[in-house]
């Protein structure tokens, strides 16, 4: 009897420690990431009422550098919060202030770019100085850095289920850290209540999904493997671009200017600002009024490469959306899928082969789209997630699994390919080694 005490107040002492850092978890990136959005958003206004300000991309790309380099966070990024998660190896609060003011003046001056690579970043952050004034130990630290990634992005988002599982499942694929569940999920419910309350409108969109039946399955399934390649070209892009330019111009002040000006010249070229900032007008215009252009997503693929290998911020994600819902407009009419519903489609099947997290993909098309269409869009997750290969947007970002047969691997993603011989067996050390 006595012994069953001991054990239920272990666990009633987890409850009551994890319900507590994410109350003050949920509450510090719902405040912090709803003022984030409103900022990126007036910033996009801001430009859009004085198209002048593109102008100001390469001088608002100098003041980026330099805010890194004063904040001591100069080449951090969200493969490092990744890494905090997986080696412990800690994070500097400046950070915070840094992402933001950098995603807002590269919003403000029209670099391609999304929001939620800031939010990670921010969110893992506040996550894991939650962590330190509440003295947890190591382990812990890492269960609340996911915390504060899947906080801030529910607030951002309005996604607290999909932002509670892709927390728990973009650090290591093919294992979920399940500890995580109970401080993720509360702190994404609170964080999304507190940006509700901010006045910051949940992401969704209206669209109508076709009966179930089994041509659509097929062409479905045919739309989500095309997806996969897009998907493969668009994060070889990203990161080929990054290392040809750090190649070409090693120094950051010269590599900003060239790739801010790139973007100046590129969209006088192209006569549109609609490849600039996110880009969410062009998915809501794709997925609720099957409207894009055809080479859109090709553009979209082009801007945010140059903007981001750069040393712009911003984030991946949303240009995936972009890229996915332009691709799927454009060719799902050919395929007989209806141009809004293949839109969606294609937003969650690029989405999901560039982040590696199928079930993840599964709960945000649910809480973008409704769940109509749910057998749809995870039929397109399935396809996309094992036909991109281990190709992904974060290359801290390990893959445990084999994607074609029950086999750990452990490798890094975009460092492998199948075929290849796999990581020899766990030995003791990171989460990485050791999958729950």
């Amino acid at each position: 009897m006595w012994a069953w005490l001991m054990h239920t107040k272990l666990y009633i002492r987890a409850l009551g420690k994890w319900i507590s850092l994410a109350v003050v978890t949920g509450l510090a990136c719902g405040v912090v990431g709803s003022t984030f959005h409103i900022g990126v958003e007036g910033a996009t206004m801001l430009r859009q009422l004085h198209p002048w300000l593109l102008w100001c991309l390469p001088a608002a790309g100098l003041l980026v550098v330099s805010i890194y380099k004063l904040t001591g966070t100069e080449g951090q990024g969200t493969n490092d919060i990744i890494d905090q998660v997986h080696l412990g190896k800690g994070l500097s609060l400046l950070l915070l202030p840094a992402i933001f003011l950098g995603t807002v003046l590269t919003h403000l001056c029209g670099g391609s770019a999304g929001r939620e690579g800031a939010a990670l970043q921010m969110g893992g952050t506040l996550g894991y100085h939650t962590g330190l004034l509440f003295h947890l130990d190591d382990r812990d630290l890492r269960t609340a850095t996911m915390t504060g990634m899947a906080a801030f992005f529910a607030a951002l988002f309005g996604t607290p289920l999909a932002a509670t599982v892709f927390a728990m499942m973009v650090i290591s694929i093919g294992v979920i850290y399940h500890v995580a569940f109970i401080p993720c999920l509360t702190a994404s419910l609170v964080a999304y209540g507190v940006s509700i309350l901010m006045g910051v409108e949940p992401t969704h969109f209206v669209i109508t999904a076709p009966e179930l039946e089994l041509w659509m399955l097929v062409r479905v399934a045919i739309l989500a493997a095309l997806c996969a390649l897009v998907c493969v070209l668009l994060c070889g892009t990203l990161h080929a671009t990054e290392k040809w330019m750090r190649a070409l111009l090693p120094n950051p002040w010269l590599r900003i200017i060239a790739g801010g000006a790139a973007i100046v010249v590129l969209t006088h070229l192209c006569g549109t600002t609609e490849y600039n900032g996110a880009g969410m007008e062009v998915i809501a215009a794709a997925v609720e009024e099957g409207q894009a252009r055809p080479l859109a997503f090709l553009l979209k693929i082009v801007f945010t490469s140059i903007t981001l290998a750069a040393g712009f911020k911003g984030g991946e994600v949303v240009p995936s959306f972009f890229v996915g819902a332009a691709f799927g407009c454009a060719v799902g009419p050919l395929l007989g899928i209806p141009a809004g519903f293949a839109a969606a489609i294609g937003l969650v099947a690029v989405f999901c082969g560039a982040v590696n997290c199928p079930l993840a993909s599964i709960f945000l098309s649910v809480e973008l789209f409704g769940d109509g269409g749910l057998l749809y869009f995870a039929l397109a997750c399935g396809i996309s997630y094992m036909l991109s290969g281990y190709n992904g947007l974060y290359s801290s970002q390990t893959i445990l699994y084999s994607k074609l047969k029950a086999e750990y691997i452990n490798v890094h993603t975009n460092a492998h390919h199948a075929g290849r011989p796999h990581a020899k067996p766990p030995t003791r050390g990171s989460l990485r080694d050791w999958p729950e």
